[in-house]
């Protein structure tokens, strides 16, 4: 029975170690949601957040019930013992060996819980592990973006002095070609009519 005790109480503490795993996980997974920057994946984020809650709570109810049943189990076993007595050894034995199933019964629901808290646990280091490495690629596509939003900046800038530059040979183009024309038709003119 002191075995069944011990193994009670160390599925116990196992329980809380993975509750206060699990609340620290969703905590953070919560915090991570509301820093997301597009309204979809903040939503998704969030109903996964409400999804590992309820989870949670679940798990809590089965624990408390798993607990209760224990006791209630201890309680009647003693009850069982006071009312008794000092009956015969083949009596307490029976008490014994219903004890020993009781606590392992009990033992087992509570490793059971501790296993799906183990696995609520693991499932939500995954989902933060995974919004990490998405925020992490965000990051560098948001760098690399600011990267192309410089280099088409100084592309723009490029055109439109090209542009200017364009417009401006073409006045000098046409300036030239104006006193060229002006340059022939004056010497026609002293040619052709020198008394003018």
């Amino acid at each position: 029975m002191a075995a069944g005790a011990v193994a009670v109480r160390v599925c116990s503490q196992e329980i809380v170690r993975f509750d206060l795993e699990i609340k620290a996980a969703v905590q953070e997974l919560e915090q991570m949601a509301k820093e997301q920057d597009k309204e979809s994946e903040k939503q998704a984020l969030l109903r996964e957040v409400e999804n590992h809650k309820k989870q949670m709570l679940s798990n809590q109810a089965a624990w408390r019930k798993a607990n209760l049943a224990c006791k209630i189990a201890i309680d009647n076993s003693e009850k069982d013992q006071l009312l008794q007595g000092r009956d015969s050894f083949r009596q307490r034995k029976t008490t014994k060996e219903s004890l020993a199933e009781s606590a392992s019964n009990i033992t087992e629901s509570l490793m059971s819980i501790s296993r799906m808290m183990s696995q609520q646990v693991q499932q939500s280091e995954e989902t933060v592990q995974t919004l990490a490495n998405s925020s992490r690629t965000i990051l560098e596509a948001n760098e690399e973006f600011k990267s192309m939003s410089g280099t088409i900046q100084l592309g723009r800038k490029l055109i439109t002095k090209y542009n200017r530059r364009e417009l401006t040979d073409k006045l000098l183009i046409f300036l030239a070609l104006a006193l060229f024309l002006a340059t022939v038709l004056y010497i026609l003119k002293k040619r052709l009519f020198p008394f003018l």
